[in-house]
């Protein structure tokens, strides 16, 4: 499902919402999860789960193509952990 899909189903769901409202609230909690990150913090949304960021340090690798040494700068890596609601649904509550 993607962003658009998404706000066309909660649009179905919810008919007395116009479709270009849910498409700017779900844009904007999107932008706020993003800017949240970016500002290192931390995002939890109980039941759902939380987002963060993994730090990678900086470290040499292979070039697959040349075999050659090339170095990989650190870098964040955003990571979603689930909830525990979540999990169980998705697991059928086992």
């Amino acid at each position: 499902m993607n962003r658009s899909d998404l706000t066309e189903k909660i649009a179905n769901w919810r008919t007395h919402l116009p479709v270009q409202l849910v498409d700017e609230a779900v844009r904007d909690i999107i932008e706020q999860i993003t800017g949240a990150m970016e500002s290192n913090d931390r995002v939890e949304i109980r039941g759902f789960g939380s987002f963060a960021l993994n730090y990678r340090a900086p470290r040499k690798a292979r070039n697959p193509r040349t075999g050659g040494q090339v170095e990989v700068k650190q870098k964040y890596i955003p990571h979603f952990k689930p909830g525990k609601e979540l999990r169980e649904r998705v697991n059928g509550n086992k």
